[in-house]
């Protein structure tokens, strides 16, 4: 029997009102395996996280852009833990997030990776506004995408994030589908405000 569940809003219920790419920004699993998105889209997103704030002004973030069906696609999917491999191989861009973690004289940058994370969230909220969606991922190789892209000692794999277009749900496995259709929950503000 073929399920049919309509994902297209899962809007957040906030306790305040909030801009509608934050509003509307989830992390799916399910990408439509046939969409492209197009270089122009990605150049976009990825000025979204060029203009991230940084200690120093240092920029300390670098990207690897893979698109689906390139040789870079495959090495980033092969070096992804098997459980985001069961579903990231039908986004359209996986984009491997690096810090550079020391400056060019090997002085050390200590956030660089909180700067990254800040331009990752960046492209997030700028591919929700145009239409994409975004889901960030920790399960992966980091050394063996560090060797296979020949990076520098100084940079360091941290994280990376699919883009693409909202898929089928229920062509995912039945524990991934229960995922992608569970409510959407978050800790109140009053448990995470310390002191106010």
């Amino acid at each position: 029997m073929t399920l049919v569940t309509d994902l297209t809003s899962r809007r957040a219920d906030t306790s305040a009102a909030l801009i509608d790419p934050l509003v509307d920004r989830w992390s799916p699993r399910a990408f439509d395996p046939n969409a492209v998105v197009d270089p122009e889209s990605v150049r976009t997103v990825l000025e979204a996280a060029r203009w991230a704030p940084s200690a120093n002004n240092s920029q300390p973030w670098r990207f690897i852009v893979a698109h689906r069906g390139t040789p870079a696609f495959t090495t980033v999917h092969g070096a992804l833990a098997g459980f985001n491999q069961a579903w990231a191989d039908s986004a359209a861009v996986l984009v491997v997030n690096i810090a550079e973690v020391a400056d060019a004289e090997g002085k050390p940058r200590p956030w660089a990776r909180y700067d990254l994370g800040q331009a990752v969230a960046h492209l997030t909220v700028q591919a929700q506004h145009e239409g994409l969606h975004t889901h960030q991922m920790g399960g992966f190789d980091g050394p063996a995408l560090h060797d296979a892209f020949g990076l520098a000692d100084n940079l360091e794999v941290v994280s990376i994030t699919t883009i693409g277009v909202l898929g089928d749900v229920d062509s995912l496995p039945d524990v991934l589908r229960e995922r992608e259709i569970a409510p959407r929950q978050r800790k109140t503000l009053d448990e995470l405000v310390i002191g106010a």
